[in-house]
């Protein structure tokens, strides 16, 4: 098998300038250049990972962490998708990816990426202060996906969860709904406090009633969570006479909609359901879940885009990435124009 010392010897320049031309980095002439690689297609020569890494310092593997305490991890509706376009995007930049998941949000999955010797790391979703300041002490550049910290200069590529949850409120409220009903997830979660944040703020601005027992805190952001949740609060939802439900999360206001449809609650002639993220199944269902869109695809690709600016050192000067929601209207909210029986 050929290798770099075969190929100094036979383009008559030295090892170092065969090593600079396989890694692209340093000052190469263009004469020496070419005599290089035209001895490589000789040859055939193709460097193994490992002698690439050697050479350049640099391994082409990056790592991707899924911090999340509750099942599914890497399967999940939002973080899946965000992870299929970071892995497609990294395979066009011709990076390998390690992926991890922990629920724990300890130190483990961190070292494990860092024995990997990965160029760089991203950190999705919420993350303990002690894992980022633990991941600084070695220098290898992360970014951070719908998540953020305090610390200067990280970059974080989140969805503007405040003005999603305006832009549901401003759409329930716009079909004449008066009284609504919330299915918050998880508040120490970044996007699950932000969409309730933005929603209630909403209402407060335009006068509308919204007590703190209108709001049912789940444990967790699930299907399951959704139902439950639903069905605890269901005596004293038809009591104060709610005619929608909106959950910060697509997951929570399907739960909710299975538990109205099976107490043959009409959605949405006499109660809206709204969601938001847009999964593939809010689409799918019957009726379909109107909701908020998060553009997990170009968060993940521009997680890519971003990781490899900092790998390759160069000036990044927006710290701070905002993705805007998009509001997607289908058959789970109505008008009241068009509805006149909303008693349950």
């Amino acid at each position: 098998m050929s290798n770099i010392k075969e190929i100094a010897q036979l383009s008559g320049v030295s090892k170092s300038t065969v090593s600079r031309v396989i890694s692209g980095r340093g000052y190469t002439s263009q004469e020496a250049r070419e005599k290089v690689l035209k001895v490589i297609q000789e040859l055939q020569y193709k460097p193994n990972a490992v002698a690439r890494a050697m050479v350049s310092q640099r391994t082409n593997n990056i790592g991707v962490l899924i911090y999340r305490s509750q099942y599914p991890v890497a399967s999940h509706p939002f973080y899946g998708k965000i992870l299929d376009a970071i892995l497609a995007a990294s395979a066009q930049m011709n990076y390998s990816v390690f992926v991890t998941t922990d629920q724990e949000m300890s130190l483990r999955s961190a070292d494990f990426m860092l024995e990997k010797r990965v160029d760089g790391l991203i950190l999705i979703s919420r993350l303990e202060q002690n894992v980022i300041d633990h991941i600084g002490k070695f220098g290898v550049p992360y970014i951070m996906v719908n998540g953020s910290t305090d610390v200067p200069g990280v970059i974080h590529i989140v969805n503007r969860d405040q003005d999603g949850g305006r832009e549901a409120a401003r759409h329930l409220t716009g079909l004449g709904h008066k009284r609504i009903f919330m299915l918050a997830g998880p508040q120490s979660h970044r996007s699950h406090h932000f969409r309730l944040e933005g929603f209630r703020a909403y209402l407060h601005e335009q006068r509308f009633d919204c007590p703190e027992s209108s709001i049912a805190y789940a444990g967790a952001s699930t299907f399951a969570e959704g139902y439950r949740r639903m069905e605890e609060s269901w005596e004293f939802f038809q009591a104060e006479g709610y005619t929608a439900v909106f959950g910060t999360n697509d997951m929570l206001a399907l739960g909710a909609m299975k538990f109205l449809m099976e107490r043959s609650v009409n959605v949405p002639g006499q109660v809206a359901v709204m969601g938001f993220d847009d999964i593939d199944m809010a689409s799918l269902l019957t009726p379909s879940l109107t909701t908020v869109r998060v553009d997990t695809a170009k968060m993940g690709q521009l997680a890519c885009l971003m990781l490899d600016k900092l790998i390759r050192q160069e000036a990044v000067k927006d710290t701070s990435i905002e993705l805007g929601p998009e509001l997607i209207i289908r058959s789970s909210t109505w008008s009241d124009r068009s509805r006149s029986d909303r008693s349950l």
